[in-house]
């Protein structure tokens, strides 16, 4: 295939509104911008802990971190530039806090608005697709736990569940349902493929669906609706939780038809990371494929996850090509009447 038609593939690519949060969602990033410049990461921005977390304290601005770790992601710069972004200050006052935060703290200084201060920064960062804060509101995130207690603030409830010693029964927003941005819910209404994960089950997939018009917009649409589920449970949020339990939890927050398939990994994670998560009480997420079926909702098993690192995580090439593989075969629109692939081999 010549590098023309490369391109013409890349730019007539399918329009993916991918949803979430944190690590997960920026490295899935990673592996789609290879594939189509019609990428739309829609963001979290519950998180109130970290550099994030002094920024959003001292300046009264959203939190950053999320936002900055996707746009890294989708970022088109020089090695330095790259550095940059990614370097934490080790020392003084600013001692935690990234360089990239500050970018964009500055920008919102300058622009007066989150929202354009994200846009000025990726046409900095010349970034393949659009990133998206999915709401403008400074929102909490609140958790009720199974015994009736509750905790506020996305940084205290691992902590606090741990504490607890018993499952997360519903997350909420404070104030409850914010107003969507209107370019998140635009996104999601004009997307070929709806991306949810992965990502923190509670702290950044579910969050954006709390926020008004999102689960809705995500239920009505016509395109594939793909949950990625996580390699690995996580300590102090989803301990114990199967595959059908993720998915259970995103269909109590959400709304009907929220999901249509659940995307799982087979490749085994290295016997070293696996010793290294059981002193957490984290293992390998069971793909509990009954209890999936009985929910309705398709599964489709691949090995996604990466061979290297000292995490386990998607290798971000794997399950570009994984989800795509699956949008290839599912997506039909309707155009003037006539059935046809979006995206053809």
């Amino acid at each position: 295939m010549s590098e023309y038609s490369t391109l013409q593939q890349w730019e007539r690519g399918p329009k993916i509104a991918a949803i979430g949060g944190g690590t997960g969602l920026s490295t899935m990033l990673r592996g789609l911008k290879k594939y189509t410049k019609n990428l739309t990461a829609i963001v979290t921005v519950a998180d109130n802990g970290g550099g994030s977390g002094v920024l959003r304290q001292d300046l009264g601005m959203p939190p950053p971190g999320d936002i900055r770790h996707c746009m890294e992601a989708l970022a088109n710069t020089e090695p330095v530039m790259e550095k940059l972004l990614t370097y934490r200050f080790t020392e003084g006052s600013l001692a935690g806090q990234s360089f990239g935060n500050l970018i964009l703290a500055a920008l919102n200084g300058i622009t007066g608005s989150f929202e354009e201060a994200v846009a000025e920064m990726s046409h900095v960062l010349a970034i393949t697709g659009r990133v998206i804060p999915v709401t403008s509101a400074d929102v909490q995130l609140e958790a009720v736990f199974e015994n009736g207690t509750r905790v506020v603030g996305e940084s205290q409830i691992a902590a606090f569940k741990k504490r607890q010693d018993c499952r997360i029964h519903h997350v909420s927003l404070i104030p409850e349902r914010p107003q969507a941005t209107a370019a998140a819910l635009e996104a999601i209404g004009e997307a070929d493929l709806i991306l949810l994960g992965p990502g923190s089950l509670y702290t950044s997939v579910i969050p954006n669906l709390l926020v008004e018009g999102v689960a809705q917009a995500v239920a009505r649409s016509n395109a594939p609706k793909i949950y990625i589920c996580n390699i690995m449970t996580q300590d102090g949020e989803t301990e114990g939780y199967t595959a059908a339990d993720h998915l259970e939890a995103l269909l109590v927050h959400g709304e009907p038809g929220l999901v249509d398939l659940c995307l799982a990994n087979t490749a085994p994670v290295d016997p070293g990371l696996l010793e290294k998560y059981r002193e957490e009480g984290a293992v390998p997420l069971t793909v509990d494929r009954e209890r999936i079926a009985r929910l309705g909702l398709e599964l489709v098993e691949r090995p996604v996850a990466s061979e290297k690192g000292s995490y386990a995580r998607h290798d971000p090439d794997k399950l570009a090509q994984a989800v795509l593989e699956i949008y290839r075969q599912r997506a039909v629109r309707i155009f003037r009447g006539e059935r046809r692939y979006i995206l053809e081999e």
